[in-house]
């Protein structure tokens, strides 16, 4: 009788490791959640909302290594992406991506203009661009250097952003916003 025990508890050990695994690698190669902290992505993304980021899309890196995973496509302008902050590699921010690396960036009259001509995508005609930081200031147009990424907040007024450090080193990306999960009213997919 005690050995039928013992294989019952093993059996329930098992499952327990194998499900943890799994639930590991998911996380660390496919789809991790993330509660937004500030309202930087008003009116996209609320404080307090949860969401999934899709890992993969980008190439998702090998935990405890340098090597990442081939990815299914490069970043794109208008991407919710996650990654991390290049002043404090503690913390992950999330913001969209406004220009790819050798594209020129410049804010002027509240419209962002890629190589001198506005942004063609709708969501950058539905936010007001404050000049603002050491990478906004008007009339400033700023050339993104290779393996980077311009990035701002869709709250422009409340987004601490490229305009003021910077730029996103490729190797930070962590993965693209997909949904937003809870609370259930928010539910939906983010554009």
């Amino acid at each position: 009788m005690s050995l039928k025990k013992k294989s019952v508890l093993r059996e329930w050990i098992e499952s327990i490791i194998v499900a943890f695994l799994l639930a590991m690698v998911v996380r660390a190669f496919v789809i991790q959640a993330f509660k937004i902290p500030t309202g930087s992505m008003r009116m996209t993304l609320l404080e307090g909302d949860l969401i999934l980021v899709n890992k993969f899309i980008y190439g998702a890196r090998v935990p405890f290594t340098k090597l990442q995973l081939p990815a299914l496509r490069p970043p794109k302008r208008g991407d919710v992406i996650v990654f991390i902050y290049p002043e404090d590699r503690k913390k992950d921010f999330i913001k969209r991506l406004v220009a790819l690396p050798g594209e020129t960036v410049e804010i002027k009259g509240g419209s962002i203009y890629i190589n001198n001509k506005p942004a063609q995508e709708p969501i950058f005609n539905q936010v007001y661009y404050y000049n603002r930081g050491d990478f906004g200031a008007e009339g400033q147009k700023i050339v993104v250097p290779k393996d980077n990424y311009f990035v701002l907040g869709d709250n422009s007024a409340s987004s601490r952003d490229s305009r003021y450090w910077g730029f996103v080193p490729k190797d930070n990306l962590l993965g693209e916003a997909l949904i937003i999960y809870w609370p259930p009213n928010r539910i939906r997919l983010i554009k």
